[in-house]
């Protein structure tokens, strides 16, 4: 493990704060300008589209509220791509704010089957991680999405991420597990326990060394995740907002001990491209306090 690897691992494993999700892709680009305040009529092809999603997203972390609250970042593979400041994302992210960078890996869901999307094949996934890892990134993300409680649809969601999880441990970066559970599925908390039940078998058959972290949806049962937090092949465990908006999520968050936040929308809830810097900061900071505080409680 090299030096700023072992570095990562320890800022990431360790430290108080929560996780940035700014990996937006194609698909939800659009709803995330939409809510920033720019519309469609601000671009005219996919690049432009980019053009400004970047400029959104660095505006976020090159804001002074964007500080060591904020222990890591996921990034969607054309921002790894950019600069931040005349710098490769990744490479600024981790020497100029300590932020650890991570990348989101999937290419998108598959057709629902079982009540559940399994990710679509990534056959491309190694040549990716290498990419990653010669870029200073620590970690990546892959997204799954479970509707129903169906044994079936979650033990081949669970099974698909372990499967990809092994292939990126292999080219060296940490995996995070996503196995999304919709907030508005019908037995939230019975998919949940089922899904519970699949992880801790996934990682009781990985090997000491192949170390993973978790991203779920906040459960229902408070705690419910407790034995997959105090797991020795887990880093971490971060929670998704699933679409509650960032009051609530905070607050349902803050009764799950040991799990950080990992958010996106809420956590730009409130910001738009009009804005002047000094209330831009202001309120990126407040709601940056907020996922803080429900992180570490």
């Amino acid at each position: 493990m090299s030096e700023v690897n072992a570095a990562q691992k320890k800022r990431m494993g360790e430290d108080g704060g929560f996780i940035a999700a700014l990996d937006q892709s194609g698909g939800s680009t659009p709803k995330a300008l939409a809510a920033y305040g720019v519309t469609s009529d601000a671009w005219t092809d996919e690049t432009g589209m980019f053009d400004q999603v970047h400029a959104m997203r660095t505006r976020i972390v090159t804001s002074p509220a964007f500080d060591k609250r904020v222990v890591a970042a996921i990034l969607f593979e054309k921002t790894m791509d950019r600069d931040f400041e005349g710098k490769p994302a990744a490479q600024w992210l981790w020497e100029v704010k300590n932020c650890v960078p991570l990348l989101k890996v999937d290419k998108g869901l598959a057709p629902e089957e079982n009540g559940c999307q399994i990710m679509k094949p990534n056959p491309g996934l190694e040549e990716l991680c290498k990419r990653a890892a010669a870029k200073m990134v620590f970690g990546t993300k892959m997204r799954s999405f479970i509707k129903a409680n169906n044994e079936a649809g979650i033990k081949a969601v669970v099974a698909q991420q372990f499967e990809d999880a092994k292939r990126i441990i292999g080219e060296g970066l940490c995996p995070i597990i996503e196995p999304e559970v919709d907030i508005n599925t019908e037995d939230k908390d019975g998919a949940e326990k089922v899904l519970c039940a699949e992880l801790l078998a996934g990682l009781n058959a990985l090997a000491d060394d192949q170390i993973v972290m978790l991203k779920l949806t906040i459960p229902n049962q408070d705690n419910l995740y407790a034995d997959l937090i105090a797991h020795k092949n887990v880093l971490r465990v971060v929670a998704l907002s699933g679409g509650y908006p960032r009051d609530e999520a905070n607050a349902k968050l803050a009764k799950n001990k040991g799990m950080i936040a990992s958010f996106s929308r809420a956590l730009t809830e409130g910001l738009t491209v009009s804005m002047s810097d000094e209330e831009y900061n202001k309120v990126l900071n407040e709601s940056i306090q907020g996922i803080y505080d429900a992180s570490i409680a």
